[in-house]
């Protein structure tokens, strides 16, 4: 049987999402989408600073032991903001009982690759001088959690706990045959659409490269990473691949794969997408397992 959530939400999007548009009108378009979506009850919300860039710290009303969460939002690496993205940082606030700091790290084409990742590491070392960090993302913000996490590890110093990536979009070369398979099914995302956003970031730098593309790098010695994934997603081949890949490089990788669900699905309310709420809270749980164990 169809899932009644996945259907409103097509419905209510349209091709919005997977259309090729402006960057302009894409960031307007997220924008109406979640931009007007407040912090949940239970979570207060203050503006800051790290690493340069502006930043929001949402912190719960029960903060349950050490550590941050920064977060890096998600948009194609060309739209996105705090805005956007304060619902679900306050939902994973909640969850992980851990203040979130979400980044508005540089976007393209205004600030091409590797502009963003210069702004989360950056994030990352400001917040290790108040404790254990974890980093979190969703989509290109999950691709740009993978590309700091590996960037750290060969700057060496003190890493983060632990990374969480929602959907990751760590393929920029769009290799994954997922890219066909699930083209009908994802509401969110086209193939089309990524190639176009992937233009904006890269301006000229090859798409394998292992900090655009993460799931190209290296993936030694990485922290402990949980992925969530839709089954019905265009991008379920980057976070299946990954997976295996951070596996056989004796890592330590926990593979989630949501049946009938879509891109960035725990972003949307329970009381359209039930299994929002469950996601969050294993994440929260995954989150502040890592963050009590480096603050011990």
């Amino acid at each position: 049987m169809a899932h009644p959530g996945v259907d409103l939400v097509r419905t209510l999007l349209g091709d919005r999402a997977t259309a090729i548009v402006p960057v302009e009108e894409r960031r307007a378009n997220l924008e109406a989408l979640a931009g007007s979506v407040p912090a949940p009850p239970g979570v207060e919300v203050t503006e800051l600073t790290v690493g340069g860039r502006p930043a929001e710290r949402s912190v719960p009303v029960v903060v349950d032991g050490p550590g941050t969460v920064l977060y890096l939002h998600g948009g194609g690496y060309v739209s996105g903001s705090l805005g956007t993205h304060r619902g679900l940082a306050g939902r994973l606030a909640l969850a992980a009982k851990r203040p979130v700091v979400s980044l508005d790290y540089r976007l393209a084409p205004e600030h091409p690759f590797p502009a963003g990742l210069d702004d989360a590491v950056a994030a990352v070392r400001d917040l290790q001088a108040d404790g254990p960090v974890a980093v979190a993302g969703d989509s290109a913000g999950g691709g740009l959690t993978m590309a700091t996490l590996l960037r750290l590890r060969d700057e060496g110093g003190e890493q983060p706990v632990a990374g969480l990536c929602i959907s990751p979009w760590v393929d920029l070369t769009q290799s994954g045959g997922s890219h066909v398979s699930r083209a009908e099914a994802d509401p969110m995302l086209s193939a089309e659409a990524l190639a176009d956003m992937a233009q904006h970031y890269l301006q000229g730098e090859d798409a394998s490269h292992p900090l655009a593309s993460p799931m190209h790098a290296d993936l030694e010695g990485l922290p402990p990473l949980r992925i969530d994934v839709g089954d019905a997603e265009v991008l379920l081949d980057d976070s299946v691949l990954l997976a295996e890949r951070v596996q056989a490089a004796t890592g330590d990788a926990e593979l989630v794969v949501w049946p009938e669900l879509f891109h960035v699905f725990p972003g949307f309310p329970a009381e359209i997408i039930p299994e929002s709420d469950e996601c969050l809270a294993a994440e929260g749980e995954f989150l502040a397992r890592h963050l009590d164990g480096a603050g011990a």
